[in-house]
């Protein structure tokens, strides 16, 4: 019998602190000695209703122990109050329930009335209500007649949760389509502003739906990263990485561990993406942590798709780290990497997955054959360029096709560099342009600036061997077209490698000129490479530009009666040889040792200097030993050109 009525109690407090709220802006009323008043709460009119002491007393004990004429005295009061009788035993009840102070029972009992007029207004039937909502909205006004407060309470929530449900279905079907903008935008490549369909998808989730919400976020994010990876746009991928760290906190890994993997993969990638364009390693360092961070709980037992995709990731990022070092152990830990991904993404089982791998796996075998004095690395990432584009198609992944041109490209142009011939250049040239056919600058700028950059590579490297100067004409093009979009605040690195590319191929053109004019330009632009391609950030791109200054100045030096620009051209290659040692780039150091040789052997003509000559002489002897050991003849012979004449100077020069 005696209920606690808990959605009800919070109503009746309701109400009465909004009629206390009103209470000055209603007169005072007056109540007789021996009753109670009640003012504004029942039908906005004073109710004076007659309670004893000894009628109120009694209306805190049962109904059954009441006499005849304290019943006839509540059904009075019932009568003033008009309720039912099984509405005042429910009043009565409440009143016992709650220890109301004897003084105020009264006055509680009429607030009490009023609200039970209240609640059979509240559970009308509104517009829009279903035949369910309605039948259950009867049901709790007959619970409320019927003084069943507990039982309205319990029907009243029943209606609640439906109504709730709908909203959330609503809400829920609301984010979806705003998801679906997101869709929209998204194959329509405006990432900036699908990311923001996302968020406010996310954001119109109602709680209680975690997983939709987590995933508006999770597209979110990633819209952000593609944004910044085929855009250059490095605020967004920044963005990203803002975002994957979130997420990582919103699903830890104690309580999701398969989604916390995942998201460390994707921030992983993140950082991969802007610490690739920035002067530092730290982001690449972060990369690396996350991708071993994933590996914990994705392992090649349980989810051997996701174990092999973190182990294609870990090897992009220590390839990544492997350019900007002098060694190796970064590349052959990324070829290790990429080896181990293609234990599980067979060409049978994932197709792209494969041609992907056997790509990136191409470029750690590529970067290490440039560091070694054969061919071997450098043959079997030609081998893999072409394994991977027998499923990466231009039909069917027309970016990805146009990455593996560029980089077979690459493969081919350092093999055409280490021959006589043209054939592996012109295999360079023609897979360039044709990744140039996808990769336009309009959709994909800074891979078009890769691309452009790398064509200029292999038509500068086929004009030395060209009598003709048209192919280092449109290699300085090339160049001056990627640093359109490959700009210094954007990439630095790049820019800086731009930079030392068009300065050689200004030198080149410069040779063959009688004047100083393009070698004055190449010098330019190879000590505007040196303000970004540091010793520290990049040791291995910093020796190769003092080399390449070094030449043009040697070749300034030439042309002029003086020492100066020889002896800026003999410091230049001093400084590349700290970071192009004999041990670790045999083939580097014998090419810097060599164009040194000749440089000493001018300079010591010009001086007379018989111990700078016999120097000379050493140093080209030493520099063609170790080309022809490297299988490098093309250099070698014309170094060994070089020879007879600085042994005929070394030799004139000792008779003085």
């Amino acid at each position: 019998m005696h209920e606690i009525v808990t959605a009800l109690g919070v109503l009746l407090a309701l109400a009465f602190i909004g009629q206390d709220a009103r209470a000055e802006e209603r007169p005072p009323v007056q109540a007789r000695e021996g009753s109670v008043s009640v003012g504004g709460n029942v039908s906005n009119s004073t109710i004076t209703t007659g309670v004893t002491p000894e009628l109120l007393a009694a209306l805190t004990r049962p109904w059954e122990e009441l006499s005849e004429s304290q019943k006839k005295e509540i059904a009075k009061l019932q009568a003033d109050l008009d309720l039912n009788q099984r509405q005042v035993k429910s009043a009565l009840e409440i009143l016992g329930e709650a220890n109301v102070p004897l003084e105020r029972l009264g006055a509680k009992l009429v607030e009490i009335a009023g609200k039970f007029k209240d609640l059979q207004t509240a559970a009308a039937t509104q517009p829009g209500d279903d035949a369910k909502i309605t039948a259950l909205k009867a049901e709790a006004q007959k619970a409320i007649r019927d003084g069943q407060l507990g039982k309205a309470d319990e029907i009243l929530t029943a209606i609640e949760k439906i109504q709730t449900e709908a909203l959330d279905r609503l809400a829920l079907n609301a984010a979806q389509t705003t998801a679906q903008r997101g869709d929209v935008a998204s194959t329509r490549l405006r990432y900036s502003e699908a990311a923001q369909h996302y968020a406010k998808a996310a954001a119109k989730v109602p709680q209680g739906h975690e997983d939709e919400h987590w995933k508006y976020l999770v597209e979110e994010a990633d819209a952000l990263y593609r944004q910044g990876d085929e855009f250059g746009d490095n605020a967004a991928a920044l963005s990203a990485i803002e975002r994957y760290r979130h997420l990582t906190e919103l699903r830890p890994r104690s309580a999701f561990s398969s989604d916390w993997a995942a998201t460390q993969m994707s921030l992983g990638a993140a950082l991969a993406l802007l610490g690739e364009r920035e002067s530092g390693t730290a982001r690449l360092e972060e990369a690396i942590g996350a991708y071993r961070e994933a590996l914990q709980e994705f392992t090649r037992e349980h989810v051997p798709l996701e174990w092999a995709t973190v182990q294609m990731n870990l090897g992009a990022g220590l390839f990544r780290l492997g350019v900007r070092e002098s060694g190796t152990v970064r590349l052959e830990g990324a070829v290790s990497a990429y080896r181990e991904a293609l234990q599980v993404f067979t060409r049978e089982r994932a197709p792209l997955q494969w041609s992907t791998t056997q790509m990136n796996l191409g470029n750690a075998l590529a970067t290490l054959g440039e560091r070694e004095s054969g061919t071997g690395k450098l043959e079997e990432a030609v081998t893999a360029f072409r394994e991977a584009l027998q499923e990466a198609t231009r039909d069917r992944v027309p970016f990805d096709w146009a990455m593996t041109q560029n980089n077979l490209g690459l493969a081919l142009w350092r093999l055409g560099e280490r021959e006589s011939g043209t054939a592996w250049l012109n295999e360079a040239v023609a897979a360039y342009r044709a990744a140039l056919e996808e990769w336009t600058r309009a959709r994909a700028p800074l891979d078009w600036a890769a691309a452009q950059m790398n064509l200029g590579n292999a038509l500068g490297a086929l004009g030395e061997r060209e009598s003709a100067t048209a192919p280092l004409e449109e290699a300085v093009a090339a160049y001056h077209e990627a640093l359109q979009e490959a700009t210094r605040d954007r990439d630095p690195l790049v820019w800086a490698r731009i930079q030392l590319d068009l300065g050689n191929a200004l030198e080149a053109l410069g040779e063959r000129e009688s004047g100083t004019a393009r070698l004055n330009e190449a010098v330019t632009a190879l000590r505007e490479a040196l303000q970004e391609a540091t010793r520290d950030r990049v040791p291995l791109d910093w020796a190769g530009t003092q080399m390449n200054l070094g030449n043009a100045l040697a070749t300034l030096g030439e042309r002029e009666s003086g020492t100066g620009k020889l002896e800026e051209a003999v410091a230049a290659y001093r400084e590349g040889l700290l970071e192009f040692t004999r041990d670790h780039v045999p083939l580097e150091w014998a090419k810097i040792t060599g164009n040194q040789g000749k440089t000493l052997m001018l300079l010591a003509e010009r001086r007379r200097d018989a111990e700078m000559a016999k120097l000379a002489v050493q140093q080209i002897e030493a520099a063609v030993t170790a080309l022809r050991d490297g299988a490098d003849a093309s250099d070698a012979a014309v170094l060994e050109e070089e020879l007879p004449k600085a042994r005929a100077l070394a030799q004139k020069l000792a008779k003085r």
